[in-house]
């Protein structure tokens, strides 16, 4: 049987589509973009996304485009797109931010036109419908991780459309997949019970605060630190996951490790309690979206069906976000994924190709705030005791581009 055959068997039957199993989404997003796309190729994705996304893209011999985004969710703005780029473009890749859909109807039907693939990122957003259909059914593949919504820590997969395709990115996923060490494996495995631990157990503040203190955080900033000369030094070998390997693996060295049945016991457990999980997420968004700081991406109409989507994090846009983050270490609430500068800020244009309007991206990558849906109630009291102001879409500051252009 096929590696993951199991776990993919479960994935499979959520998304009524062929899915390889991966130790990670990141190794499933690069298997994507190898298999549809050839080298050199351009690339159109939002620039407010993980920076580990831009070194896949690079990794498989792929220019990045920046998109114009919407400032309410960092999604690619499609009607934004100029026609010369979209003309330009060879492949579209989502983001699902935060587990708010993109327009994939509208992207599906460009990309039709055009005759390129659609590849969603949908490590966000396991649990996301649009218009009852599940978000990774809308592209030739999507790319799920299961250390999002199932707080796994290790695990992903890749859903396609046909089973002679699956067959063909089992045997590249082989390839590429790095033997299986012991170390590793329990690493996997405890790594998600320790950060339950010291949630449970309110050592969040001091925990973080440590970590910090003794340098063992591998970003400094909210982006890993570029190291444009070596960067520009890996083009030559491109496309090469190993060349790459330095910022792909970065916060999950065991990204394309071959789990053992340990790891993988454990993945099975935590997929049969996903919907339960999801159901909890749901409760959360629905009181996180009720708040003044609110992105006008989270109101859901009181008509749908199921009521708000099981976002991974629910955008909130906020004054003063880093500082805000800074403060609400001390109430035991962490802010992870926040996406700032924009990518074409952070990477400039020897290695991306910058959107030819940043300012929706930069402001919305200043003032979002995500916030885990799990801790709905901590985060909102923290913020009430913080006095935290929101922030609306129609304060957006022109003078943005001028002072966030520079990368950090």
């Amino acid at each position: 049987m096929p590696y993951g055959s199991r776990l993919a068997a479960t994935m499979n039957r959520r998304l009524g589509r062929e899915c390889v199993y991966t130790p990670s989404a990141r190794l499933a997003l690069y298997l994507a973009l190898r298999h549809w796309c050839r080298p050199g190729a351009r690339v159109l994705m939002s620039p407010v996304t993980d920076d580990v996304i831009l070194f896949v893209v690079l990794a498989a011999g792929l220019r990045p485009v920046q998109a114009p985004v919407s400032p309410a969710d960092g999604n690619i703005d499609p009607a934004a797109v100029s026609e010369a780029t979209w003309r330009g473009v060879d492949a579209v890749l989502t983001s699902n931010l935060y587990g708010i859909p993109d327009r994939v109807v509208e992207l599906r039907a460009r990309c039709d036109e055009l005759g390129i693939p659609l590849i969603e990122d949908a490590a966000h957003a396991i649990g996301t419908d649009v218009a009852g259909r599940p978000i990774g059914t809308f592209g030739k593949a999507a790319a799920f991780s299961l250390s999002k919504h199932a707080a796994a820590m290790a695990g992903g997969f890749l859903a396609v459309e046909d089973a002679a395709t699956r067959q063909e990115l089992e045997l590249l996923r082989d390839e590429l997949l790095t033997p299986r060490r012991l170390h590793t494996d329990l690493t996997t495995t405890l790594r998600p019970l320790a950060r339950s631990a010291v949630r449970s157990l309110h050592l969040v503040r001091p925990v973080w605060r440590t970590l910090q203190r003794l340098g063992l955080l591998e970003r400094d900033a909210f982006r890993m630190a570029l190291h444009a000369p070596r960067l520009a030094d890996c083009a030559r070998e491109a496309p090469s996951l190993t060349a790459y390997e330095p910022w792909v693996r970065v916060d999950l060295h065991g990204f394309r490790s071959r789990h053992g049945a340990l790891v993988r016991g454990q993945l099975e457990l935590r997929m049969a309690r996903l919907d339960a999980g999801l159901a909890r997420r749901r409760i959360g968004v629905s009181l996180l979206s009720a708040t003044t700081w609110a992105s006008p991406a989270l109101h859901v109409p009181a008509s749908a069906p199921d009521g708000p989507p099981p976002l991974f994090r629910a955008p909130l846009l906020v004054h003063d976000r880093d500082a805000l983050i800074e403060r609400l270490v001390h109430h035991g609430v962490v802010a992870g994924y926040v996406y700032d500068p924009p990518l074409d800020d952070y990477a400039g244009p020897e290695f991306v190709e910058p959107s030819p309007d940043p300012t929706a991206a930069r402001w919305f990558a200043s003032h979002v705030l995500p916030a885990d849906p799990l801790q709905a109630r901590e985060i909102i009291n923290a913020l009430t005791r913080e006095r935290a102001r929101p922030a609306a879409l129609e304060q957006q500051d022109p003078q943005l581009n001028d002072r966030r252009s520079a990368p950090r």
